[in-house]
């Protein structure tokens, strides 16, 4: 087949070219519509589902709430794990799905499981599903400001809820826009309990009147002869003033009580604020935006910040927009360009590269056609298979791109060198046969190499995950640029070979270029010297391949390198049952420290959590964002320096990190920090108790820092509880009383009052000073059946206690955890001294267990894969060198490459990649083996064919003569290879390049090792163990028998 398609192309030359352009022009047009992102799709499937709670603690949340909705996902089809959060009147679980299921499948089964449950959860607990994003969605972090005094809190909050939020949720691509600081504005009827009770009044009453007065309804039509009109009751509240005169009671004789005579009846903030922003060390709203799955970052970016100019021009004067407190399409934009970069500087050369070895542009003009025509068939591809460009799949064309031209080098080379011995042949053929010849010659080897490439490739498919989704498209990209170079090499490089190469002059020249003949002088006075001492060149090699066996276990380990992002989060965590103007006032002191980092930009705080978040932070802690300006200072020295700082700050938990590095360590394990030491049981004063304990026991690793205790703990709390008998006595039922005090101490939305498209809520509570401590409690006045009021006091208990502030559980389990991050130090060695210690010194109860989550275990899971199936692919890989040259010492000989590729990988990693081993560091060990495998594929088929096409016998000269004609293009295709890599080497810790220069360090390094060893070793190999096998088949060619026999 593959003959026929080197002939085809070659008589049709013109034909085909015309479509290779056409080709490489719908390429270029596809190009410019895939989208951009930083990562491949890394939304694992996740289904939140929030429910409000009214009134219950955690432990009651937990109890009535979590379980119940937990005990019903847990069980349902493709749920991996269940993650739950029980706080004050709130209940959060998150429901994890496998990779591969389809999210709106996943909501589905979820909402079928809480439609069971629900009529059996509390009367005011109703459960709703998240929006459809992901905590990778977060996109972009957009600030508001006023320098206009006339502009307060509770306006600019405004603004930010009804204009920009409406109009940044009408973008097509967005999923959540969620709006944190500032006051929410509301309508608050505040009641004095010494009104009610003197004018016989029960808050029910009020909460009835207020109500009913607020109704627009219809009254039908009036016709008259030629139309008709509809006729509108308006009846609404649109003033406080309006609510203030409503009617509560009217008395027997006639009098009325009216709403304002109960209660203080105004406009202002609202009462239960949960959560707070700042900016530059100023009152400020904070909306951050989530993008739909699938979503394109940078072009969503673009049209949000388009309209935010839009909505600018538009808001009072002195109100200012911030769109640069994070903006993910930057760190997108910079590791996109980089790697372009690098894209191109890797082009360059092995543009260069080829040139100096050819000496001649038209040769090098065919060869590097393939580059630009395999990466264009590529993006094809992407976009027929919904692929994306990101770092990932652009690093994958970056590592490829030096491979990309070693088959047409190959076939050039073969090319020129068959014409040349044409030229001055007594009869030279013609010239269309001897180019068809020629390509056949190597069109074996370069289909099995090929082949190899993509066998070594395969255990990338398997893996699972973030890494899976990570690693993953790298291979796509490096796969399918590989196999669109294979089919240039049989199509369009002999079509333009038989077009460009039988009319040059230098045919006339039987000598190589001077570059060419010093190369293979030197490689035969080196194999002069390995065949004086073949005994001495073996065991150089094999000491070297034992010292890099010996170096292996030194290496540390970790899952993937730091990202350089631009962006820093800094968490300060307070002790529980801080208040919000606690956590304000600290939260302000930490924005001051900050401000003196030289590269900080603008530096954007939250403080709590915004209403309707998926993210569970009480008021205690304080997330600040900001971004970086460039530095001369590494992303580890501002690190360091940011920890210095806010250690200033006296008995709160810090822990500082990135952004998107935050979110893949939560997406992990639940955490936002690289290892998670969870702890699970029952009791939670014994759970707490173990976190200490683990915490004393890991405080003294080398290498851990930001080391914190999930803040779960008991918090003061006031207790009232009903005494039945007495709740009988006065004619009450306890239920209705706890509600009836719920209402009247943390207040119920009565109704809401429109302006315009706007909405505001109505709240009905008691007045501060009703609520103010213990015996202004006791003295709230209730409602009986009987209509009589009496105190709260007389009922009940009410106490001070102690109570859990939240309650956290995993798979079905309560859990705790001590979260910590690592620097200076490999993360896998960090982590394991950590579980010694903890081992030694903790001892865990019956029923009480840990476990270690997060980077580390992702690490662990991944690289027992990748060893696993990297055994399967060297096995495939033999099996396929078997199937090419029928001969197990041939496949052997050409597998004799990987450890030869080994020694310098292995050294590699130990002396440009840190000294630790990543899995990234791992895929760049999968494309070694097949990239190394190619040269002994090349060498081995170029000796065979001197002994059956040539007539050579097996001997020295024929072993000299073969390595001489392959020496230049393996060194071609070694150093195209090797070089199109230098970009990546350079600047490791630069954006997009991070993940990819543990890959390119090890293929660098690989090649060079074994492409040195290689032109000695191999030789030698072949000369004193390839007799008997190359004889026979060479025989077997000549006597037609077939050659699926064993040979050795």
């Amino acid at each position: 087949m593959f003959d026929r398609l080197i002939a085809f192309s070659v008589r049709n030359r013109l034909l085909v070219v015309v479509v290779a352009a056409l080709l490489a022009a719908y390429g270029g047009y596809v190009l410019t519509r895939i989208p951009v992102d930083v990562f491949p799709d890394l939304n694992r499937p996740t289904v939140t589902i929030f429910t409000e709670a009214p009134g219950l603690a955690p432990d009651e949340v937990e109890l009535l709430v979590t379980v119940p909705l937990e005990t019903a996902v847990n069980g349902a089809a493709g749920v991996e794990r269940v993650r739950s959060m029980s706080g004050i009147g709130l209940s959060l679980i998150f429901v994890e799905f496998g990779w591969e299921t389809d999210i709106y499948r996943a909501r589905q089964i979820v909402g079928e499981k809480v439609a069971e449950v629900t009529p059996s959860l509390p009367r005011e607990a109703r459960p709703f599903l998240g929006p459809v994003s992901s905590i990778m969605g977060q996109i972009m972090a957009i600030g508001l400001t006023s320098e206009n005094p006339a502009v307060s809190p509770m306006e600019l909050r405004t603004l930010a809820d009804w204009d920009l939020r409406r109009r940044l949720m009408s973008i097509p691509g967005v999923s959540q826009v969620t709006v944190m600081g500032g006051d929410v504005r509301q309508y608050q009827v505040l009641v004095d309990p010494v009104k009610l009770a003197a004018n016989h009044v029960s808050l029910h009453e009020v909460q009835t009147a207020i109500d009913e007065s607020n109704v627009n309804s219809s009254g039908g039509f009036l016709p008259d002869a030629h139309s008709e009109m509809l006729i509108r009751n308006l009846a609404r509240v649109e003033t406080a003033d309006d609510l203030a005169s409503t009617v509560v009671k009217v008395l027997p004789d006639g009098s009325k009580i009216l709403l304002g005579q109960l209660a203080e009846v105004r406009e202002g903030p609202a009462l239960h604020k949960r959560g707070d922003a700042g900016i530059d060390g100023k009152p400020g709203v904070i909306l951050t935006v989530q993008k739909q799955p699938g979503a394109d970052t940078v072009s969503l970016t673009r049209k949000i910040e388009a309209e935010l100019e839009v909505i600018a021009a538009s808001l009072p004067e002195g109100v200012r927009v911030h769109a640069d407190i994070f903006r993910q399409s930057n760190f997108i934009e910079r590791a996109v360009h980089n790697v372009v970069e690098a894209l191109r500087d890797g082009s360059l050369m092995v543009a260069i590269v080829l040139f100096i070895f050819l000496l001649n542009f038209r040769t090098t003009a065919i060869t590097l056609t393939a580059i630009p025509l395999s990466l264009l068939v590529t993006f094809i591809v992407f976009k027929l298979s919904g692929l994306g460009i990101n770092t990932m799949t652009l690093g994958g064309l970056a590592v490829a791109i030096g491979e990309l031209v070693d088959d047409a080098i190959v076939d050039v080379e073969n090319v020129f060198r068959r014409l040349r011995e044409n030229r001055h042949a007594a009869q030279p053929r013609p010239v269309l046969d001897v180019v068809v010849s020629a390509s056949r010659e190597i069109r074996n080897s370069i289909v099995y190499a090929t082949v190899l490439v993509v066998l070594v490739f395969l255990p990338l498919f398997a893996l699972q995950g973030i890494e899976g989704r990570i690693f993953t498209p790298l291979a796509i990209a490096y796969i399918v640029s590989i196999l669109a170079s294979l089919i240039v090499s049989l199509t369009v490089t002999p079509a333009l070979c038989a077009l460009l190469l039988p009319r040059m002059k230098r045919m006339e020249h039987r000598s190589d270029g001077w570059l060419v003949r010093r190369i293979k002088a030197a490689e035969a006075r080196l194999l002069d010297l390995g065949f004086a001492a073949p005994k001495r060149v073996y065991l150089a090699a094999g000491a070297l391949f034992a010292a890099a066996l010996f170096t292996l276990p030194s290496l540390g380990r970790e899952f993937l390198p730091e990202f350089n992002e631009g962006s820093i989060t800094a968490f300060v965590v307070s002790a529980p049952g801080t208040s919000l103007e606690e956590s304000n006032r600290i939260s302000r002191i930490a924005e001051q420290l900050l401000s003196g980092v030289p590269e900080a930009r603008t530096i954007a705080r939250r403080t709590g959590r915004a209403e309707g978040d998926e993210h569970v932070l009480e008021v205690n802690t304080t997330e600040i964002e900001f971004e970086l300006e460039p530095s001369d200072r590494s992303k580890s020295e501002i690190l360091a320096d940011i920890r210095e700082r806010l250690s200033a700050l006296p008995g709160v938990g810090v822990s500082v990190g990135q952004p998107i590095s935050h979110r893949i360590d939560h997406l992990l394990s639940g955490v936002q920090a690289q290892i998670a030491i969870k702890i699970f049981g029952d009791d939670l004063e014994e759970l707490r108790r173990l976190a200490a304990d683990v915490r004393d026991a890991v405080s003294g690793v080398r290498g851990l820092t930001d080391i914190q205790i999930e803040r779960v703990t008991l918090v003061p709390q006031v207790h009232v509880r009903f005494d039945r008998t007495k709740c009988a006595a006065y004619g009450l039922r306890p239920g209705e009383a706890a509600l009836y005090t719920g209402m009247a101490l943390k207040g119920v939305e009565a109704t809401e009052v429109l302006e315009g498209q706007r909405s505001f809520d109505v709240v009905l509570r008691l007045t501060d000073e009703a609520r103010q401590d213990l015996d202004a409690i006791r003295n709230i006045p209730i409602d009986t059946l009987s209509g009589e009021l009496v105190p709260l006091g007389l009922v009940a208990e009410v106490s001070e206690a102690m109570g859990p502030n939240m309650i956290n559980r995993e798979n079905a389990q309560r859990r705790i955890y001590v979260s910590a991050n690592a620097a200076g130090r490999d993360l896998v060695s960090t982590v394991q001294e950590a579980q010694r210690a903890v081992a030694a010194k903790v001892v865990f109860p019956e029923g009480y267990f840990v476990t270690y989550g997060g980077q580390f275990e992702s690490e662990a899971g991944a690289s027992r894969l990748i060893l696993l199936l990297g055994a399967f692919s060297l096995a495939a890989m033999f099996f396929v060198l078997y199937m090419q040259f029928r001969s197990t010492a041939f496949a052997a000989q050409v597998m004799l490459n990987i450890p030869l590729a080994f020694v310098g990988a292995v050294f590699g990693v130990k002396f440009f990649s840190g000294g630790v081993l990543s899995v990234a560091s791992l895929v760049g060990f999968i494309a070694l083996t097949g990239i190394a495998a190619r040269n002994g594929i090349m060498m081995i088929t170029h000796y065979l064919h001197l002994m059956r096409e040539e007539g050579m016998k097996f001997d020295r000269a024929m072993i000299v003569r073969g390595t001489q004609e392959r020496v230049v293009p393996v060194l071609m295709t070694a150093l195209t290879a090797g070089l199109a890599l230098f970009p990546l080497l350079l600047g490791a810790d630069q954006p997009g390049k991070e993940i990819l220069h543990p890959v390119a360090v090890v293929i660098f390094c690989g090649l060079f090792s074994s492409t040195l060893l290689d032109l000695v070793v191999r030789p030698l190999v072949f000369w004193q163990y390839g007799r008997r096998a190359a004889e026979r088949l060479v025989s077997q060619a000549f006597t037609g028998k077939p050659t699926n026999t064993r040979t050795s």
